[in-house]
């Protein structure tokens, strides 16, 4: 007997769009809306009732705007959710803002046609629907920091640092950042999983709420202090000079930028001297270059299962080497530490 369809709750303004979406959704009879909400408020109050796997939310909304429905969702009733932005807010900083209340992704609707059903990006975005839909989720905001806080292990010191996140990543991105103090001279080069035109945003985003300086990551710069993020569809590496390298894959990549890419290269090129982290996503990007950082004498941290969004990636990098699994404040303490 096949399993009962996943059930879709959309929220979204326009009754043109979501008819659309609804069209979209439908065509793949694994997948079901149960109910099309206008606004948040509406969405919200409906949510005890409806029991949806996924939520829809747009963010230009009447009333209580998306990125206000999302903290409220994932305080109140968390669920998984994926945010759309409208054409006007296509890169805006409230859908990348919205990722780090909750929401697993934050895709433009540009990037979906509504129309061709049967088309490999419709086909591809109802299975991201399905994937989503089954990610775990945790309630926010977020606990306070547990015990147990600092990992015991013999002192490194560093000169760079690796990070790759995906879904749920940004905000424990944030947490990441915000705990490392003004100053902080080790290098961090960060990998985001996220949808094409975010990049730019999130680093303004990322940049507002840091002390020390976020910026996308450009080809030839030299290493220097401050957080550098991959930018869309290239990999990230850090070269035997200390420079760092953008290059598109050489054969299809599930993942552009890659974690284990960036890993690798400080695997390679730093050993002993660097830190990797992987911190929440969906899949297992980051654990083969957590492997071999960690077989090269490198600090390696897993982002623990209470305080990921999705406890996909960390757990795979857990289970393939990473001495530390915590949460980003701790893991942030634990450099500040081996900084010193």
């Amino acid at each position: 007997m096949a399993p009962p369809p996943l059930r879709l709750l959309l929220c979204d303004d326009s009754p043109t769009y979501a008819a659309g979406l609804r069209r979209l959704v439908e065509h793949d009879p694994t997948l079901e809306v149960v109910a099309v909400h206008g606004n948040a408020e509406d969405a919200i109050a409906a949510l005890p009732e409806l029991a949806p796997d996924l939520i829809t939310m747009d963010v230009e909304l009447p009333g209580m705007n998306g990125l206000e429905a999302v903290e409220r969702i994932m305080s109140i009733h968390p669920l998984p959710i994926l945010v759309l932005s409208s054409r006007t807010a296509r890169g805006g900083a409230a859908a990348a803002a919205a990722c780090a209340a909750g929401a697993l992704q934050a895709i433009s609707k540009e990037d979906l046609n509504l129309f061709d059903l049967d088309a490999e990006p419709a086909v591809a975005f109802r299975r991201r629907l399905r994937m989503l839909a089954a990610a775990p989720v945790i309630r926010h905001p977020r606990a306070s920091l547990r015990q147990g806080a600092l990992a015991r292990s013999a002192p490194r010191s560093l000169q760079v640092i690796g990070v790759c996140a995906s879904a749920g990543g940004p905000q424990a991105l944030l947490e990441l950042i915000t705990g490392l103090p003004e100053g902080f001279r080790v290098p961090i080069l960060a990998v985001q999983h996220i949808a094409e035109g975010f990049t730019d945003r999130l680093v303004s985003w990322l940049a507002r709420g840091s002390q020390i300086p976020v910026r996308v990551a450009h080809h030839g710069a030299m290493l220097q202090p401050g957080v550098w993020i991959a930018p869309e569809n290239r990999h990230l590496r850090l070269g035997p000079d200390g420079s760092l390298g953008l290059a598109q894959p050489s054969a299809p990549s599930l993942y552009c930028p890659s974690g284990d890419v960036l890993l690798h290269s400080l695997a390679e090129h730093a050993g002993s001297r660097a830190a990797g982290i992987v911190l929440s996503g969906m899949g297992s990007d980051g654990a083969d270059g957590i492997a071999a950082l960690r077989l090269a004498g490198g600090l390696t941290f897993a982002q623990d299962e209470a305080t990921s969004g999705v406890f996909g990636m960390p757990k795979v990098a857990a289970q393939r080497g990473a001495e530390h699994v915590l949460p980003p404040e701790a893991i942030a303490a634990n450099l500040i530490k081996r900084a010193t």
